[in-house]
């Protein structure tokens, strides 16, 4: 199957745009940019799960697991994050169980749970950094 001009340059659009995204990025707009890619993936599969969407449904789980295992979960510092990093693996972890137990039983709810979980923790991600861009810069001299 052949795909328009269009939707083909579209595409290509998208990926050098995510490309030069995350190689311009700093890590707090990594984690950032993990935790976008997460609600999306979540509500894109809740969406196919309404629109009784099989693959759309097991694609955006799919996706949505290995942002959490690869990305968010991958990048815990364990040895020095203390109880925090152990909390956050703890959280996703089961995050994870959930989305597979989703995926088995096409069950939304599931899904709704892990999205009302992590929704909170990326919020919370997004306000750091406008706190800490309103903090009064100290020890720069004066």
């Amino acid at each position: 199957m052949f795909t328009s001009v269009n939707s083909r340059a579209a595409s290509a659009y998208k990926r050098v745009s995510a490309d030069t995204g995350v190689s311009t990025a700093d890590p707090h707009q990594l984690v950032g940019m993990l935790f976008d890619g997460l609600m999306q993936s979540l509500n894109a599969a809740r969406g196919a799960m309404e629109r009784k969407e099989i693959e759309a449904k097991g694609q955006a789980i799919g996706k949505a697991v290995r942002i959490l295992e690869e990305g968010l979960q991958g990048g815990l510092n364990l040895a020095q994050g203390g109880d925090l990093a152990k909390n956050l693996n703890g959280l996703y972890g089961y995050a994870v169980q959930r989305l597979t137990l989703a995926n088995l039983r096409n069950d939304r709810m599931l899904v709704t749970e892990v999205i009302d979980l992590i929704e909170p923790l990326a919020d919370s991600w997004k306000q750091i950094r406008g706190a800490a861009a309103a903090q009064p810069a100290t020890g720069l001299g004066a």
